[in-house]
């Protein structure tokens, strides 16, 4: 077997392995937001005290973003992911098991703590594989992470509908998963450093978080568009265009296949048009269906709006993130850990921003809030511009392996 073609098969293998992880994460998320309700019940968790738990998970996320920056530093993300995701799935038993206040509170914590590390050394080994193709394939693996988020919402409601407990819903889950990932993780590849771009001076540079600001800005706009669907479409389909509580449920569905297939197709189109123009239209959709959304005269109109909003905002996650391992190729690692923080950030602010500007005012306006943010993308599109150059508008960077 020739080097070139050993290198392929690593290529191909560290590629399966890392989508196998975020499958695995979309799984295990899904089946912790869905159930929401259930953990209430179990450990009588007040509607007071409950905003203070859900709060915490994504402010420990962060703190462990953070901490992998640091931790990368002395041992490759490989071996971050491989240690953490264990602890993710352990900590989403753990919130199944318990049936104490301290016993949920510290099962979540770990699970923020352990997300935040997870999420960010996810997708730095996406972004080292990407450069190591020489093309997208970042929205594939984001891809994979809807489709595990669809499978994980869908077992949720298997769950809920037999009245089964948590710890009966999620158990089989992780016997499942947990051995896949952690075969699956003999295959991670690290990224060797990259080559200096003469074209771009900022290239060889240490992260500068001036430079870095727009995509963080970027980054939290998209995520609050995203909580916004997340935590108000239900709520706003019954209660503001008056739907049947059975059709409430399908708008969160819908965004999330819709999710889905943007992704996979989504690489495609970074390729052939560039990620400038991709991130532009993804973004235009977006605003156009938070829009149709305030707008809409009753429920499946509405339901078009969220259709959009799943096809428009599903790029410009993943595209962030390849923006930035770009701008800054000696160190992507670190400006993917600080930009995976504004994740966090975004899904903070995104329910309580809509939540109050509806009592206060309307909820029909306050979807124009989130429409005006990921509209600002706009100002920022040419932050992505280095993939058109790179790897997009059919001209693809030359590559040293032929993978698949």
């Amino acid at each position: 077997m020739t080097s070139g073609s050993t290198a392929d098969a690593r290529l191909r293998h560290g590629r399966a392995s890392l989508a196998g992880s975020f499958f695995a994460q979309g799984t295990a998320f899904a089946l912790l937001v869905t159930r929401i309700p259930a953990i209430q019940d179990q450990y009588g968790i007040s509607d007071g005290l409950l905003p203070a738990f859900l709060a915490a998970v994504p402010v420990l996320a962060g703190v462990g973003s953070v901490t992998t920056e640091q931790l990368v530093k002395r041992v490759p993300p490989s071996v971050v992911l491989r240690w953490v995701q264990p602890v993710v799935m352990l900590a989403l038993l753990g919130v199944a098991a318990g049936d104490r206040m301290w016993e949920v509170g510290l099962s979540l914590g770990v699970f923020g703590l352990a997300v935040g590390g997870l999420d960010a050394s996810m997708n730095m080994l996406g972004i080292s594989l990407q450069r190591a193709y020489g093309r997208s394939i970042i929205l594939g693996f984001h891809a994979t992470w809807s489709l595990g988020g669809i499978c994980g919402a869908s077992l949720a409601w298997v769950g809920a509908h037999w009245d089964l407990s948590l710890l009966v819903s999620y158990l089989p889950v992780v016997i499942v998963l947990l051995p896949l990932c952690l075969v699956g993780s003999r295959w991670y590849v690290d990224g060797e450093a990259a080559e200096a771009d003469p074209a771009t001076p900022d290239s060889a540079q240490p992260l500068v978080f001036r430079l870095l600001l727009p995509l963080c800005l970027v980054m939290a706009f998209a995520y609050i568009g995203d909580s916004t669907v997340s935590n108000w479409s239900a709520k706003y389909l019954q209660d503001v265009l008056g739907s049947s509580e059975q059709l409430s449920t399908v708008p969160y569905n819908v965004y999330m296949v819709t999710t889905l297939l943007g992704r996979a197709a989504g690489d495609y189109g970074v390729r052939r048009f560039g990620a400038v123009a991709v991130v532009r239209l993804g973004t235009v959709v977006a605003g156009a269906g938070f829009a149709v959304v305030a707008a809409a005269p009753g429920p499946w109109v509405g339901m078009l709006g969220f259709t959009l909003l799943g096809f428009g905002l599903c790029v410009i996650v993943p595209q962030t993130f390849a923006a930035a391992g770009r701008l800054f190729p000696h160190a992507s690692d670190a400006a993917v850990a600080r930009l995976n923080i504004f994740n966090y950030v975004g899904f903070l602010v995104g329910s309580p921003l809509v939540g109050g500007l509806g009592d206060a005012w309307s909820y029909r306006g306050a979807m124009l809030v989130p429409m005006v943010l990921v509209l600002l993308t706009l100002v920022y599109a040419r932050s992505f511009g280095a993939e058109g150059a790179r790897y997009g508008g059919g001209h693809e960077r030359p590559r040293t392996v032929d993978v698949g």
